[in-house]
């Protein structure tokens, strides 16, 4: 990867569609109705500034960050790839079917790009495939996936109906949350199914980090970069930072100016070291 082609890098999905490597994130958007003018900036220069990729949920805000995602994106839809979530409670064949057409609504679109499962829910896996298979038959929804589904979950996922035709695992994945490497990661590598990273910054506490600090300055970059650097330095990582503040936005996407060296590389698995052991799927 070099730094010519990082800022256009894509990741395949199984149908062979390539998508964006480089995301914006809304958890915690539209939550306040004082921060809306400051998010729907933060989405529109986000927009200007060539991203395409935007990832929300039904449960952010009550359904507030995709109503300030659809504000945002009005008379700009084509050529972006919107990436929503059901919550678990709405798995059902008719729940996922009615949350989808609240989203589409509150999204001011008449498809979703990528359809996740926001994680395990008790109905039944087969059933919530069948409504996903639904949604797409009927071309409200383009790709579905799943969210915070660790191995027994995708094992199980895999050999329901439709199961193998997910696009995406979006979990909880940076420096200091490597447990997937373990089994997970490897297990979805072989059957070809990206992983998107939510909070690849740890919620900004990274960015605090003397160690990371300390090997972005050696290196000539920010911490924020250097964390998603090591992200975007695999071919097959989706990464969705969120912020509202335009400095931090276009910080994180000069991290697609530059890639990480080998040898840097080996030095951020020394500072945070991969995992040597399995360790439930971590969560926030």
């Amino acid at each position: 990867m070099t730094a010519a082609s990082t800022r256009s890098k894509t990741v395949t999905l199984p149908s062979g569609e390539r998508v964006p490597a480089f995301g914006l994130g809304t958890w915690r958007m539209g939550e306040q109705r004082s921060r809306r003018r400051e998010e729907l900036d933060a989405i529109r220069l986000a927009l200007d500034l060539g991203v395409t990729l935007i990832d929300t949920a039904e449960m952010y805000g009550e359904g507030g960050a995709e109503e300030i995602v659809g504000e945002a994106v009005a008379g700009r839809r084509d050529g972006l790839f919107i990436v929503s979530k059901v919550h678990p409670a709405n798995a059902s064949r008719k729940g996922v079917a009615a949350a989808c057409e609240r989203s589409l609504k509150r999204l001011g679109t008449d498809r979703i790009d990528l359809y996740l499962l926001h994680w395990r829910s008790r109905t039944p896996i087969a059933e919530t495939l069948e409504a996903f298979a639904a949604l797409k038959q009927a071309g409200k929804i383009r790709h579905y996936g799943v969210s915070n589904f660790d191995i027994e979950d995708m094992a199980e996922l895999w050999q329901a109906p439709g199961g193998q035709g997910i696009a995406a695992n979006q979990l909880l994945y940076n420096l200091t949350r490597r447990g997937p490497e373990w089994e997970l990661l490897p297990w979805m590598r072989e059957r070809g199914i990206p992983l998107m990273a939510y909070s690849p910054l740890e919620q900004a506490r990274l960015v605090a980090s003397p160690a990371l600090a300390g090997f972005a300055e050696a290196n000539g970059m920010t911490p924020a970069q250097a964390a998603l650097r090591w992200l975007l330095a695999q071919d097959d990582v989706i990464v969705i930072p969120k912020t509202a503040h335009p400095d931090r936005l276009r910080e994180n996407l000069a991290a697609l100016d530059g890639a990480l060296t080998a040898g840097q590389i080996a030095e951020l698995d020394r500072l945070f070291p991969p995992p040597d052991e399995r360790t439930p799927l971590d969560m926030l």
